[in-house]
């Protein structure tokens, strides 16, 4: 199981999720172009000491990723699907894929994914952060296919 971001924006959430996978033993795929540089200093504050941690994996496009990620099942996680994740089976081998922090996916990338699932939310609201929204979906998944680490 992987965890993917789409061209993220927001260095905080990127450096949130790389300390988040690295505790829980998930691999972060970054698809690029980021809208911040890799030395911001937002990134290394959320991240950390755990961003060496991480097993972060960036590559230069859509088109790369799915190259490398072949025969993987690519799970969009947006608030247009029409499922709830709590309702989806997980398999160990999908990757999770977030959309952009201001515009989700783009149609043609949503399109490629084999699989679309939503958070529910409270009526009248738009969207989660996307740490929260990626951390929900991705221990779900972990839990369903009994990758959570050991506890204790």
């Amino acid at each position: 199981m992987h965890l993917v971001l789409f061209q993220p924006e927001i260095p905080q959430n990127v450096g949130t999720l790389m300390r988040f996978t690295a505790c829980l033993g998930v691999p972060l795929d970054i698809i690029e172009p980021c809208g911040f540089l890799f030395t911001d200093k937002h990134l290394k504050r959320a991240g950390m000491d755990y961003m060496e941690l991480s097993t972060t994996r960036r590559f230069a496009s859509w088109a790369d990723f799915c190259e490398a990620r072949k025969g993987a099942r690519r799970v969009a996680v947006t608030a247009s699907a029409p499922h709830s994740y709590t309702k989806f089976s997980f398999e160990p081998t999908d990757v999770l894929i977030m959309g952009q922090e201001s515009s989700g996916f783009p149609i043609d990338i949503l399109e490629d994914c084999d699989e679309t699932v939503a958070i529910p939310m409270v009526p009248g609201t738009r969207s989660l952060n996307l740490a929260i929204a990626a951390s929900i979906v991705t221990s779900e998944a972990l839990r369903q296919t009994k990758r959570l680490p050991a506890h204790g």
